[in-house]
């Protein structure tokens, strides 16, 4: 018979080498894939980690998508230290999007320096808002924060497609469901010539570094990091549970906002329906491939970005299947949850009498 026994005191080391020993279980298991379905593993592997590094404009591609991913991955990782289960990253970063290219567009025939600034903060209070209502409905009537948002995300997305092929729709588009090109008082500066990373990357790593001094040096995280160890020790304490989610949970909308005005503003230009290839869903694997840390996350940003880059690559050089690249991040998601279960719990095995 099998039992799960909790361990007295887990291994420190092994919480931080967590991480690295489910990468390295990933790659293992994406060798037996590889060669599964005709590929050679060291090549595919080289395709998907490597050559996205290969030259400066390829890292800067990487910048230009860890953005977003490292925006969503700060807001999760304290949303889920205080065990706000918020899912709903992606419905709010496409909120985001939805808002500020709103904006952005009635600033369309502007120059004025503050078009960007209200641009971004637009996209900043859609995503708070987006992520306020099932914060609103957990906190007052016990709803499922899971499923809640959740289902957030969908409406988030059919929302986005109605805008596109209706107000937001570009009049001398040719009938495409895309919105005008913003003007240049809206468009996220880049950094370097001939590279298309943006702004979006500074206020990324910003939010790492906002994230890690809230959680680490102020009061505020205390409570956040008590809150979500023994919620009954903190209400005892007096801390307001209900502060608390509402300052994580828009605190993450409002990252993932900026995350989704960041693309339209940045590297799109426009408003289009595919915003987001799933940067708000891959963002929680982010969030625990960090450790729920934000510095934790800037890394676990970067890596996730090279996936997204080798699997483009992949499929144009090797003709793998874009599936396969989703299935490394689940695979990856797995073997983490993995590990850290067998890091707090060991099994033991007994025999069972028989009558």
């Amino acid at each position: 018979m099998i039992r799960i026994q909790a361990r007295t005191e887990p291994s420190s080391l092994m919480k931080v080498l967590s991480p690295v020993l489910a990468i390295v279980l990933t790659l293992i298991f994406g060798s037996i894939l590889f060669t599964a379905i005709g590929k050679s593993p060291s090549q595919a592997l080289h395709v998907l980690l490597i050559a996205p590094l290969a030259d400066s404009y390829n890292i800067g591609e990487m910048f230009v998508k860890m953005a977003p991913l490292l925006l969503c991955a700060v807001g999760l990782s304290l949303c889920y230290r205080a065990n706000m289960w918020n899912i709903g990253a992606e419905g709010q970063l496409l909120a985001g999007a939805l808002g500020g290219s709103a904006m952005a567009l009635y600033f369309i025939d502007s120059d004025s320096v503050f078009a960007l600034p209200i641009t971004l903060l637009a996209g900043m209070v859609s995503g708070m808002l987006w992520s306020a209502i099932p914060t609103f409905l957990k906190l007052h009537f016990n709803s499922n924060l899971i499923l809640t948002t959740i289902m957030f995300n969908y409406i988030a997305l059919y929302l986005l497609i109605w805008a596109v092929h209706g107000p937001l729709r570009d009049p001398d588009g040719y009938g495409f469901p895309e919105s005008a090109m913003f003007s240049d008082a809206t468009m996220l500066p880049t950094l370097f010539e001939s590279s298309r990373t943006h702004l979006g990357i500074v206020f990324a790593v910003l939010a790492g570094v906002v994230g890690w001094f809230i959680l680490s040096k102020t009061h505020l995280g205390f409570q956040i990091r008590v809150f979500g160890a023994d919620e009954p020790a903190a209400r005892y304490a007096g801390f307001s549970g209900k502060k608390l989610s509402w300052f994580v949970m828009l605190f993450a909308g409002a990252l993932a906002g900026l995350a989704g005005i960041g693309e339209t503003s940045g590297p799109i230009g426009q408003l289009v329906p595919n915003v987001s290839p799933g940067y708000g869903y891959s963002a929680i694997i982010v969030a625990y491939l960090g450790r729920l840390h934000p510095i934790g996350a800037i890394l676990a940003a970067a890596f996730m970005a090279v996936l997204y880059m080798g699997g483009d690559l992949a499929q144009i050089e090797m003709g793998i299947p874009v599936a396969v690249v989703s299935m490394f991040q689940g695979v990856l998601l797995f073997f983490l949850l993995a590990c850290d279960f067998f890091i707090n719990n060991r099994l033991s095995f007994t025999n069972q009498a028989t009558n």
